[in-house]
């Protein structure tokens, strides 16, 4: 089996707008699926070579499908990717918030969906996989990513400031912030928060408090079995502000399908699971 990892840093402008960058190209792996995970970012993936074939959305009414390019928004259940055994592309952690400046729409707009990068971004969508595929090496299709990218990027464009203050706090908090707490902090009220927050986001502000406990444990717990160390999925509970070790595993389920050690065993290793590059460009 043969694999290339290759992160790549954002140009200075796309802050706040991309999180992170990641090149792969993995072959000879075993044909099966892959689990596309609840996270705080949503997905755009271009693809190399063979189209990204989605057997299940995180949203059950939408059909399988086959993609060159994909934006995914934010969303609390697994998403299943059938692969032949090999993958390559690049895929962009995109932050919700700036969603309205990058794609033009909010990212409520995208909840729980898989979308062509075509129809999100029209023409340049079409003209970013083109070229992206034309490419020869990472450094060119970084560029040509960027390029499209930067062209899109609206100044001025930007949810509320109470929103973006919730957003943050939910995440910063890794989810242990309660609802009451943080309307209380922003200013409005329980129920004014839960309608805008979920409008922009895709997500009410308690499911985001899962998705960002969540993915604060599974990093913390792929770190662990990455370094060989013993899982203590107990201890992963109580720092990770669950109420104990069955209140994970019910979470862990509910968001990947699997329990934790299963998933482990299935997943690990792949680069929607956040695997650290092998180099940086």
């Amino acid at each position: 089996m043969g694999s290339e990892w290759v992160g790549h840093r954002p140009h200075p402008a796309l802050h706040g707008l991309v999180a992170a960058a990641t090149g792969y190209r993995q072959e000879g792996l075993a044909p099966g699926l892959h689990r596309g995970l609840p996270s705080p970012t949503l997905t755009f993936v271009v693809t190399l070579d063979d189209p990204l074939e989605m057997a299940a959305h995180p949203d059950p009414g939408q059909a399988p499908g086959s993609y060159a390019g994909l934006v995914g928004g934010l969303h609390t259940a697994p998403a299943l990717i059938r692969h032949p055994g090999r993958q390559a592309g690049v895929q962009l952690a995109l932050t919700p918030l700036g969603a309205r400046r990058l794609l033009g729409l909010p990212a409520g707009a995208l909840a729980s969906l898989d979308c062509p990068v075509g129809d999100v971004l029209g023409a340049d969508g079409v003209e970013l996989i083109e070229r992206f595929r034309a490419a020869a090496g990472w450094p060119a299709r970084f560029a040509v990513l960027e390029e499209v990218l930067l062209r899109r990027v609206r100044p001025d464009s930007a949810p509320a400031p109470e929103v973006t203050e919730a957003w943050r706090l939910t995440v910063a908090s890794g989810g242990r912030l309660r609802v009451a707490e943080i309307a209380g902090r922003v200013g409005w009220s329980e129920r004014h928060l839960l309608s805008r927050f979920r409008a922009e986001t895709g997500l009410a502000p308690k499911e985001a408090a899962r998705v960002a406990r969540f993915s604060r444990a599974r990093r913390a717990l792929q770190a662990r079995a990455g370094a060989g160390q013993a899982l203590d999925l107990a201890g992963l509970a109580a720092a990770g502000g669950f109420a104990d070790q069955a209140h994970l595993t019910r979470e862990w389920r509910a968001l990947t399908g699997l329990p934790p050690s299963r998933w482990l065993a299935e997943e690990f290793g792949y680069v929607q699971d956040g695997r650290s590059p092998v180099s940086t460009i």
